[in-house]
């Protein structure tokens, strides 16, 4: 349900140019009507995955190979590696999984980036953490969505902020250490880039709101084709996809403004997740996915604007973790609203929803979403919060299983 919410846009954009073969942990569904064959093997197990593509590579002339999902980043550039198609290096992906790695990349190539330290235990998360001074953040070195990240303040919130990181550390492939890291303090933005033989084009900057404290997930996003923060941003995405060694393919590049000055926070080596891709197709109707097909069978992309407006998506939380027992929108709203381009919801009543101070992550708590557009940041946003106000959301509180209650969506 959430990979056909999140990236279906990309699979059909991509059939649209491309002859698509699939390797996939699950037999095909949605998936059917955008590929012409498939193979069913676990992308995280490297003999299952070569085999898979080698079985493709046998029924069909391939000319490139891609993934827009994280934990595959090494595994995929090793099948290339072993199919003999163009690739970003295992090691340079390997670069950009570790976050411990990458860190020490931006330092010695000048990209203004967080302190940060490897710790194995609670203990010498602390002494990183007096070091660094506090407020710092606590991160599994090797993982993916803002999960096991958190804000820790004080010395004493420490040992169980450490607790949820080591956690999610452990299911690490990459690297199971936690990261101890200075707290970047400053508006977050993510920067979209295409990298062709080397050479690195800045295409948009999203604005991002975070929240939950003291998490960090993803409320909410926003692409302008016109915004003038990129001239900012630019050189740090540049300098950091240069730093990691990558030549190729799609950037999601992440960083906080600190004084007005970017600073690294990660460079995610594939298309952006919660359909940022399709925010920037909106807002300047330059299209990543293709861009990143392109990419992979070593053609030129095409990332000349073609519009300029912008798009905004915003993201439905509850209130407090509970039963979901309604999710609507206000009748006749969506009829007459202007620039709401999709409502979407990933849950459905009766379902658990699980926040992140309960033990839960985005897929436990998120709701769904609202996407809008408009000629301005400003007033795609605009629809989005006037779209959100139509939203009528009841939780049943899991503190009151047995006693009905409402909550307000966040």
């Amino acid at each position: 349900m959430e990979a056909e919410a999140y990236r279906a846009f990309c699979l059909e954009n991509i059939a649209a140019h491309y002859d698509v073969v699939l390797i996939t942990s699950v037999e095909p569904t949605w998936e059917r009507a955008f590929i012409t064959d498939w193979e069913v093997a676990d992308p995280t197990d490297q003999a299952a995955l070569t085999a898979a593509g080698q079985a493709l590579a046998e029924r069909h002339r391939l000319t490139g190979i891609m993934t827009w999902t994280e934990w595959y980043l090494v595994p995929v550039a090793r099948l290339a590696r072993r199919l003999g198609l163009p690739s970003n290096p295992p090691e340079v992906m390997q670069g950009c999984r570790n976050k411990a790695t990458a860190r020490a990349l931006f330092a010695r190539h000048g990209v203004p980036s967080a302190a940060s330290a490897r710790v194995r235990t609670a203990e010498e998360a602390a002494q990183a953490a007096a070091q660094i001074g506090y407020p710092v953040v606590l991160k599994p070195a090797a993982h993916a969505a803002s999960i096991g990240v958190i804000r820790v303040n004080t010395p004493g919130e420490l040992p169980a902020a450490y607790a949820i990181a080591a956690q999610t550390a452990e299911r690490g492939v990459e690297s199971n250490e936690v990261l101890v890291e200075e707290y970047l303090d400053g508006d977050e933005v993510s920067v979209e880039c295409a990298t062709f033989q080397g050479q690195t084009t800045v295409v948009t900057v999203t604005r991002k709101t975070v929240g939950l404290e003291p998490y960090f997930e993803e409320l909410a996003h926003t692409v302008d084709a016109a915004d003038p923060l990129l001239a900012t941003v630019a050189p740090a995405a540049e300098a950091a996809i240069a730093a990691l060694g990558i030549t190729g393919g799609i950037s999601h590049v992440e960083m906080r403004l600190v004084d007005g000055r970017p600073r690294l926070i990660e460079v995610n080596a594939r298309l952006a997740g919660d359909l940022i891709g399709h925010l920037v197709h909106l807002a300047t109707g330059v299209d990543l996915a293709r861009a990143a097909a392109d990419i992979a069978c070593s053609r030129a992309p095409d990332l000349t604007p073609t519009r300029h407006e912008a798009a905004a998506i915003r993201f439905v939380y509850p209130a407090y973790s509970g039963l979901l027992t309604a999710c609507r929108l206000t009748d006749g709203f969506a009829e007459q609203a202007e620039g709401l381009e999709q409502v979407r919801f990933q849950r459905q009543v009766g379902q658990q929803l699980v926040l992140p101070q309960d033990g839960g992550d985005l897929f436990t708590a998120r709701i769904g979403f609202l996407m809008t557009t408009g000629p301005t940041a400003a007033v795609a946003q605009a629809r989005a919060q006037e779209a959100y106000r139509n939203l009528q959301v009841q939780i049943i509180p899991a503190a009151q299983k047995d006693e009905a209650g409402e909550g307000l969506a966040q």
